[in-house]
């Protein structure tokens, strides 16, 4: 079973399209190694919440550098206090382990 460690250690790899997306088992398993995510079509989604903007913004740029490091890139959606982290994966019109992978990893900068 894959773990929410397992998927911090994990790396996106290139998605070009040419593969179908995940099956639903899979992604239900994955989303079992997440904490809050949620499915919604071919989208998983979470919203953070912070103290004030100023928390919210780093929260921001550091989601930033992480996807430019994974070469995948969300969809957010900012606010005061709130951010929502939306992962798909457009080359395959679904969702590839790259979202669960990045999912993990705004997850893990939060938990130090």
């Amino acid at each position: 079973m894959t773990t929410h460690c397992d998927l911090t250690t994990k790396n996106c790899k290139p998605c070009e399209g040419g593969v179908p997306p995940l099956e639903q088992s899979e992604i239900a398993r994955l989303l079992q190694a997440l904490n809050g995510w949620e499915q919604h079509g071919s989208t998983i989604a979470k919203t953070f919440t912070f103290k004030n903007y100023y928390h919210t913004m780093a929260f921001v740029n550091a989601t930033a550098w992480i996807s430019h490091r994974e070469d995948h890139h969300p969809d957010l959606e900012v606010g005061y206090n709130t951010c929502r982290v939306c992962y798909t994966t457009h080359a395959i019109n679904g969702l590839s382990e790259n979202d669960f992978i990045c999912a993990a990893k705004i997850d893990a900068l939060l938990a130090l």
